[in-house]
C-alpha cells in the first residue's frame, strides 16, 4: 500500500545530487550526525583500551582491569535500545528532524561532561559510577542517531542510488573514528604522568565543537519526502512501535541476525583489538589507533563503493559476500594480529573492518530501512540496529576479554566468535527478501 500524496512532494527520485539542494542537505546534516556519534564512541573506547584502567579502576589486575573497563563500555549499548525505542517512536510520530537534533546534542554534551569528570584518585569510587551514567546518556542519545541518519537518507536519495546515497553518511563515521584514533596516536606516545594527568580529556572536550556544528546544521534541514506524505495523508502511526510488534517481527529478527557479523566484528576489530594488540602481543600503544585510523581512511572509499555495488548486484548477495569474507579471514586474522608485527596488525585490521564490515555496511545503509513501513520505519531500523548491537557490538569486547581471560590468554578463541557472529549473519540473509529499488511510501513491510 503507498500513501496517497495530497501534493507533489519534494522530489527526492529525480535528477542528481545538484539538481536537488534538499538531498546535498540530508547528506550534510547525516554525515556530521555518524561523524560525531562515532567520534564520541570511538574515544570512549580508545581511552577504555588505554587510560580509563588508570583513572577509574586503579588497583585492579591488567585482566580483571580490562573486564571491568569493558563492562562499563558495553552500558552505553544496553541503552541504546532504550533510546531507540523512545526517539525512534518520536521520530515516527512528530519527524525526523526534531528527534536528529535532540539525539547528536544528548550524545555530543555527554562526551564533553566525561572530559570534565573527576577521576578515582580525586573522588574515589563516585568516579566510575558518574562515568557509567554519562556513558549510558551517550548511549540513550545514540541509539537514534545513525537510525535517524540512514531513514532519512534513505527516504531522500533517488531510488536507482539509495544504496549509494545511503551509505555516504557513513562516511562520517569513518572520519569520526579516525577523527579520534587519530588523536589518542599521539596522545598514547605520552608519558604516563602527562596522559593520566590531563592530556586524556582533549578529545572529550573537543566534541563540543562538533556538537555546535551538528546541531546548528540539523536545525536548517527540512523533513523527509515520505515523512511529508504520510502527514499529508494523515497517515502518521499514533502508536509506531505498537505497529512494528504486529506487522514487522519477521523483519526484525532479519534485522538482528543481519547485525551480528557487522556489529560484533566491527567493535572487536576497532576497539578490542586495540586492547589485545597492547596488553596480551605486547605491542606499542600507538599501534591499535594507527590500525584502526589506516581501516577508517579506507573506509572512506569502500562504504560508498560497496553501497554503489549494492545497488547494482543487490543488498542480499552482497551482504552475504562479505559475511562470508569475514568468517574465513577470522583465523588468519587473528593469527596474524597475534605476531606483533605492527605491518601485519594494520593490514589486519584495515580489512577486518575496510572489506569485511563495510561490505555488510555498505548495504546494510538501505536494506533496513527498505525492510520496514513508512509509518514505523524509523522505529523498525532503531530497534532493529540497537537490540543487536547489545548482543554483538555491546558485549564483544566484553566477551573478548573474558575469552582471554579462560583461555590463557589464547587468539584462537576470538578467532571462532568472529566465525560464529559472521555464520549467523551468513544463513541470515538467506531468509531476506531482495530490497533494492523499493518504493518508500509503502506502507507494507518488504516481503
Amino acid at each position: 500500500m503507498q500513501v496517497p500524496a495530497t501534493r507533489t512532494p519534494r522530489p527526492a527520485d529525480g535528477g542528481g545530487e545538484e539538481e536537488n539542494p534538499g538531498l546535498r542537505r540530508a547528506l550534510v546534516t547525516s554525515s556530521v550526525g555518524s561523524a560525531l556519534e562515532y567520534y564520541d564512541f570511538a574515544i570512549y573506547g580508545t581511552a577504555s583500551a588505554l587510560v580509563f584502567k588508570h583513572l577509574f579502576f586503579p588497583g585492579l589486575g591488567p585482566a580483571v582491569g580490562l573486564v571491568a573497563i569493558f563492562a562499563t563500555y558495553a552500558v552505553g549499548f544496553f541503552a541504546r535500545p532504550l533510546g531507540g525505542l523512545f526517539f525512534g517512536s518520536l521520530g515516527d510520530r512528530h519527524g525526523r528532524k526534531t528527534v536528529l537534533v535532540v539525539t547528536v546534542a544528548l550524545m555530543g554534551g555527554s562526551s564533553f561532561a566525561i572530559g570534565l569528570l573527576p577521576t578515582y584518585h580525586t573522588v574515589g569510587a563516585w568516579s566510575p559510577v558518574l562515568l557509567m551514567f554519562l556513558r549510558l546518556l551517550q548511549g540513550f542519545g545514540a541509539g537514534a542517531e545513525q537510525a535517524g541518519a540512514s531513514t532519512l537518507m534513505a527516504e531522500y536519495a533517488p531510488p536507482a542510488r539509495r544504496g549509494y546515497y545511503a551509505a555516504l553518511p557513513f562516511v562520517g563515521i569513518q572520519v569520526g573514528m579516525l577523527l579520534a584514533t587519530a588523536l589518542f596516536i599521539p596522545l598514547a606516545r605520552l608519558d604516563d604522568d602527562v596522559l593520566f594527568g590531563w592530556v586524556w580529556r582533549v578529545p572529550f572536550l573537543l566534541s563540543a565543537v562538533l556538537i555546535l556544528v551538528a546541531v546548528y546544521i540539523r536545525l536548517q534541514l527540512e523533513e523527509s519526502p515520505a515523512f511529508e506524505q504520510l502527514e499529508q495523508s494523515g497517515e502518521v502511526s499514533k502508536r509506531p512501535l505498537r505497529d512494528l510488534m504486529v506487522k514487522s517481527r519477521r523483519n526484525l529478527f532479519i534485522a538482528f541476525g543481519l547485525r551480528m557479523a557487522e556489529n560484533g566484528t566491527s567493535y572487536l576489530y576497532s576497539t578490542f583489538s586495540i586492547s589485545y594488540v597492547t596488553t596480551v602481543v605486547g605491542v606499542s600503544d600507538s599501534v591499535g589507533p594507527l590500525a584502526v585510523a589506516c581501516a577508517s581512511l579506507a573506509g572512506i572509499a569502500t562504504i560508498p563503493l560497496f553501497g554503489m555495488l549494492s545497488d547494482r548486484i543487490g543488498r542480499v548477495p552482497l551482504y552475504r559476500m562479505a559475511a562470508l569474507f569475514q568468517a574465513l579471514f577470522a583465523v588468519p586474522a587473528f593469527a596474524l594480529m597475534s605476531s606483533g608485527n605492527t605491518v601485519l596488525i594494520c593490514v589486519v585490521i584495515t580489512l577486518g573492518i575496510g572489506v569485511g564490515v563495510n561490505g555488510m555496511l555498505g548495504s546494510q545503509c538501505a536494506l533496513l530501512a527498505e525492510l520496514f513501513g513508512a509509518r514505523h520505519r524509523y522505529t523498525g531500523v532503531a530497534i532493529g540496529r540497537e537490540i543487536s548491537a547489545i548482543v554483538a557490538g555491546g558485549i564483544a569486547p566484553l566477551l573478548g576479554a573474558t575469552l582471554l581471560l579462560a583461555f590463557d590468554d589464547a587468539w584462537w578463541p576470538l578467532a571462532a566468535y568472529v566465525v560464529v557472529l559472521s555464520l549467523i549473519t551468513f544463513v541470515t540473509t538467506f531468509f531476506t527478501p531482495e530490497t533494492r529499488g523499493r518504493d518508500l511510501t509503502d506502507l507494507a513491510d518488504a516481503r
